[in-house]
C-alpha cells in the first residue's frame, strides 16, 4: 500500500512517502495555482519577436467597413503563409463569422466571433494559410445598425519590421502546453495588470472544435469565439485577447468529443507595470477622489 501511495501521491500535489509530517502536507494555494511571469514580454529577446500593434497595422493596411448583414471577401496567392485578421467597432457590439476558403467547397477553418464592446475588446487572430491560394470571407451577422471595420494583414511583421514566423510555433517552443481533453474546460484568471493575453490552440493532426471566452464576473461574457479547424497541426490557432479592467478570466472549452483532445498555451502579452496591486490582486484605489 505504501509503495502505491508514494507513486500516486505526487500527481495530486502531495507526497505521502516517509514518516515526516512535513512531507504529507498539501501544496500551498500559490504552488497549485498557475503562475505567470509578468516580466516575460519585457526582456530584449522577446521584444524583437512581438507582433506590431493594432494601431501600426491599421496605419499601414487599408481597413474596410462591413455593414450589418453583408459579406466581404479577400483573396491571397499561395506565397502568403499566414494572415492576421483584425475586427473592431466604434464601441457597439460585434457579431461576425470568419471563414477561410481553399478551393471550392473547402473551408478548413471557421471562427464565430462575438464582442460585447468592439472598441474596448477588439478581435485579433493569426490564421495559418499553408498550401494553395486562399480566400477569406468576413460575414457581419449583426443587424444593419452594427457595422464593423475589418483589416487583413498578410505581412504579419514584428515590431522591428521583419516578417514573423508562426506565433503558434514560437509559443510551443518557449512555453509548456496543457492538454485539454474533449468535453473538458480549462480556465485561468489574470491580474488587472495584464492588458492582453495570447492564446495558442493545436492538436496532433485531428480536427479541433473549441470555444474561447473572456469573462469579467460570474457568467459575464465580454467576448467569445467558436473555432473549427480541420487540422490542428497544420493550422494552429493564435489569438490575442484584450483584457482591460479587473476580474478577467479566460475559459477554453473543448467542444469536441473525448476522442479529440487539443493542447493550449495561455500567457500574458501586454502588461501594464504602472498598475500597483495589493496582495489579493486588486488594484489599490485612492481613498478620496473628486468627481470630474
Amino acid at each position: 500500500f505504501n509503495e502505491q501511495t508514494q507513486s500516486v501521491g505526487p500527481l495530486y500535489g502531495f507526497d505521502l512517502g516517509g514518516n515526516d509530517n512535513a512531507n504529507t502536507m498539501l501544496k500551498s494555494k500559490e504552488e497549485v495555482r498557475p503562475s505567470f511571469d509578468l516580466e516575460a514580454n519585457e526582456n530584449t529577446d522577446n521584444t524583437d519577436t512581438r507582433l506590431k500593434s493594432k494601431e501600426e497595422i491599421r496605419a499601414m493596411t487599408e481597413s474596410i467597413k462591413v455593414q450589418g448583414g453583408t459579406l466581404r471577401t479577400c483573396s491571397f496567392d499561395q506565397s502568403v503563409d499566414r494572415v492576421q485578421v483584425l475586427l473592431k467597432t466604434s464601441g457597439r457590439p460585434l457579431n461576425s463569422k470568419v471563414v477561410l476558403w481553399q478551393g471550392p467547397d473547402n473551408a478548413p477553418q471557421k471562427i464565430i466571433v462575438y464582442l460585447e464592446e468592439g472598441n474596448r475588446h477588439q478581435f485579433r487572430a493569426v490564421i495559418e494559410t499553408p498550401g494553395a491560394s486562399s480566400a477569406f470571407a468576413i460575414y457581419n451577422t449583426g443587424s444593419m445598425e452594427f457595422p464593423f471595420d475589418a483589416c487583413l494583414d498578410p505581412e504579419v511583421e514584428t515590431t522591428d519590421g521583419k516578417t514573423s514566423d508562426s506565433p503558434s510555433l514560437k509559443m510551443t517552443q518557449t512555453s509548456e502546453s496543457r492538454l485539454v481533453q474533449g468535453g473538458s474546460v480549462y480556465s485561468t484568471p489574470f491580474p488587472p495588470s495584464v492588458q492582453s493575453v495570447e492564446i495558442m490552440l493545436n492538436s496532433d493532426g485531428r480536427p479541433m472544435n473549441a470555444r474561447i471566452e473572456l469573462l469579467q464576473g460570474p457568467n459575464n461574457i465580454k467576448q467569445f469565439m467558436e473555432v473549427y479547424i480541420e487540422d490542428g497541426t497544420e493550422r494552429p490557432f493564435y489569438v490575442i485577447l484584450d483584457t482591460p479592467g479587473n476580474g478577467n478570466v479566460v475559459r477554453i472549452v473543448n467542444t469536441s468529443p473525448i476522442e479529440y483532445p487539443m493542447s493550449t498555451i495561455m500567457k500574458p502579452y501586454d502588461v501594464d507595470t504602472n498598475i500597483v496591486e495589493t496582495d489579493k490582486g486588486i488594484p489599490k484605489q485612492p481613498k478620496m477622489k473628486w468627481s470630474s
